[in-house]
């Protein structure tokens, strides 16, 4: 159950939160069978483009498929096509249908959709910046603990500063579309494997709800920058060193609110029905203008036919496809194949911060 104060926290970090609890349900072993197959999608790109082809998941076709604007352009087509061979006259609408001109239409929304995923790309590697900044600020924190501090020291400093890591990821699940990323099964799992916070520190941080704000981020990097201060203090480190890692812990929670950001705004609606609102419009005209344009009673040709209605089927996918293109990067902390690959950001830092909290230097002779 949430604390008491869950819902203030949500106002307080300005939550839309969108089907609460909707991933709850996905356990860390589909979050990893997600993962590895997202992993493997990035080493797509290079294949050749032959078996590129070959593939559904993770591609255009696979929306395409399921769109079913792009199921009524098809038969708009079709069944025109099919009265055309059921009657052996010209109908007066292909004269009318002659001075329009659909292409127009068409020229509007092929740049509105290039400047869509354009701007969507633009976030979606924005955000990529923020979580592998994240990642590299916590490393090189590390390093300088290792080198300076005490172990007992160092270690609870790291410690702290990769629990607020997966924190972070688990409060997204507060804002925007939601996140798969929750306490029970993704924070949870990590603080048991590599004992990150003890039983008193999470029951500190009790008072936060985790999956619903980003409080306990917040909190956590504050206790790294307590640990820094009062390092200093004890004479571990100069004002220097001081002043570095506080700069780095600043800048991960920087990076960090920087996700938060973007996930909590997206570009708006106002343009995205704009851009549905053309689609539905122009695709099933452009059917209309292609069947009429293709021919009638003698003028009629099956092969002709076939080539028109792949041009119907191309013109589809081109704008169902790069809608879809561009909403998929609207939010890359979700389950989506073509998301951001958290876990791995998460586990990679993780055995970074392993081995350099492990590290020992060989006596030189």
């Amino acid at each position: 159950m949430a604390p008491p104060n869950a819902q203030d926290e949500r106002r307080q970090n300005g939550v839309i939160k969108k089907n609460p609890g909707c991933n709850e349900n996905i356990s860390f072993q589909e979050l990893k069978r997600i993962e590895k197959e997202r992993r493997e999608l990035l080493l797509r790109a290079e294949l050749p483009f032959w078996r590129i082809l070959l593939y559904f998941n993770g591609t255009s076709l696979r929306d395409v498929a399921t769109d079913s604007l792009v199921w009524t352009t098809l038969l708009i087509y079709i069944w025109i096509r099919v009265t055309a061979y059921s009657i052996d006259y010209v109908p007066t609408a292909v004269a009318y249908l002659e001075k329009t001109n659909i292409s127009i239409l068409g020229g509007f929304l092929s740049f509105f959709l290039v400047l869509f995923v354009n701007q969507t790309n633009e976030r979606f590697l924005e955000m990529y910046g923020f979580s592998k900044a994240c990642s590299g600020r916590i490393q090189d924190v590390a390093g300088v603990a290792k080198a300076q501090l005490p172990r007992r020291e160092a270690d609870r400093l790291v410690r702290y500063f990769n629990a607020a890591h997966i924190a972070g990821y688990v409060g997204l699940n507060a804002i925007g579309q939601g996140s798969p990323y929750s306490k029970s099964n993704f924070f949870n799992y990590y603080n048991e494997k590599y004992h990150l916070l003890t039983k008193n520190e999470m029951k500190a941080l009790s008072r936060h709800d985790m999956d619903n704000s980003a409080l306990c981020m917040k909190e956590l990097v504050t206790w790294c920058e307590m640990n820094v201060t009062r390092a200093k203090k004890d004479g571990y480190i100069d004002s220097h060193q001081e002043k570095f890692m506080h700069d780095k812990i600043l800048a991960f929670r920087a990076a960090m609110d920087g996700m938060y950001d973007y996930t909590d705004q997206p570009p708006h609606f106002f343009y995205i029905h704009f851009l549905v609102l053309l689609s539905a419009l122009y695709l099933p005209l452009f059917a209309i203008d292609a069947a009429y344009a293709t021919g009638w009673g003698d003028n009629k040709s099956i092969g002709i036919d076939i080539l028109q209605g792949i041009i119907v089927f191309l013109q589809c996918i081109f704008v169902s496809g790069l809608r879809s293109l561009g909403t998929k990067m609207i939010d890359p902390y979700g389950d989506d194949l073509e998301d951001l690959s958290v876990i791995n950001y998460v586990e990679g830092t993780l055995e970074i911060c392993r081995t350099i909290m492990r590290s020992h230097q060989p006596k030189t002779d």
